[in-house]
């Protein structure tokens, strides 16, 4: 065997055991470096760094055929923070934190992350703001950065991607509100947050306990899931709700602890069995049978504000 041939041989084999690009493996390094495992967590056990092949070694890892990383799950149980060089794993299409202890901001650059179809890094405590890097994420399907210690306005960009599908920021500090909606949502929670200004025509479902005004928009009867409890809803229940209620298509409608006046119940109508509806603590007359009939446990047993609390508001409202 000539030397040569050796020398290519050797290449060739080494190619072939080491198929992660060497960016990528940098960039790894930078991300195992930057967090760490909770006591009672081995989840960088298996990160190696001398072992030849980390994408059929290392956990939490999926790469293409030409070793580049294309999944990162982090977790659960780590601390730290999320490294900036996240953005040059550039042909990444998952990326998952698991909930632990992870602090800081979001990555800066996830512009240079065109692939990106799911992003969850739910129940940690990142801070700060959505960068605005995210607009560019057009392949964008799954954003799910609940419950964790976001902030500031919420960016208008969001319900404009155009492949965004499901969008959950629950239980953070965003504010602003609400802009409409071009992105094909089916699923939307901004719930415990600080949104507020009223709600605009044909914008989505789930935005329980925020600061929502004005009346229920005709656009969202129809929703199998509503929840708009703990805002400041106004005025009357559209009677197209309660049809869609008694038909079956709405399934859960909870508009709890707002300040509705009037809800169109017909006392021959019945609900179906597979029917979730709660109406109290608004400001109106309303059939105990029907308006706590399945509301949530912790929801407390009064079926109407009293009525000082409503002239107070309706009051204010009228004079703001």
């Amino acid at each position: 065997m000539s030397y040569t041939f050796f020398l290519l041989l050797l290449t060739l084999v080494h190619s072939t055991f080491s198929s992660l690009a060497p960016t990528d493996r940098a960039a790894l390094q930078s991300i195992r470096d930057s967090l760490t495992d909770m006591p009672g967590s081995a989840f960088f056990s298996s990160w190696d760094f001398t072992v030849p092949d980390p994408c059929s070694s290392f956990s939490g890892l999926t790469c293409s055929s030409l070793g580049r990383v294309t999944g990162l799950t982090l977790g659960p149980n780590l601390s730290g923070s999320l490294s900036p060089s996240i953005s040059i794993l550039t042909h990444l299409n998952q990326l998952i934190l698991y909930p632990g202890s992870v602090t800081g901001p979001l990555p800066p650059r996830f512009d240079s992350l065109p692939l990106l179809r799911v992003i969850s890094l739910t129940r940690n405590r990142l801070t700060g703001p959505i960068p605005v890097s995210f607009s560019s994420l057009s392949n964008l399907h799954t954003l799910d950065l609940s419950y964790n210690q976001l902030s500031g306005s919420l960016p208008p960009f969001l319900t404009t991607l155009p492949r965004l599908k499901v969008l959950v920021l629950a239980s953070n500090h965003f504010s602003n509100n609400l802009k409409p909606v071009s992105s094909p949502l089916f699923h939307l929670d901004l719930k415990m947050n600080q949104i507020s200004g009223q709600l605009p025509p044909a914008f989505p479902i789930t935005l329980r306990h925020n600061s929502i005004s004005g009346e229920l928009p005709p656009a969202l009867v129809g929703a199998e899931a509503l929840f708009l409890n703990n805002n400041r809803l106004t005025g009357d229940i559209p009677e197209e709700y309660v049809k869609s209620l008694v038909n079956g298509t709405t399934k859960q409608l909870f508009l709890q602890h707002n300040y509705f006046t009037r809800f169109p119940w017909n006392s021959g109508l019945q609900l179906p069995d597979s029917v979730s509806l709660c109406l109290s603590y608004n400001c109106m007359e309303t059939d105990p049978v029907v308006g706590l009939s399945t509301c949530p446990i912790e929801v407390a047993p009064l079926l109407s504000r009293p009525a000082s609390q409503c002239s107070r508001f309706y009051n204010h409202s009228s004079t703001g």
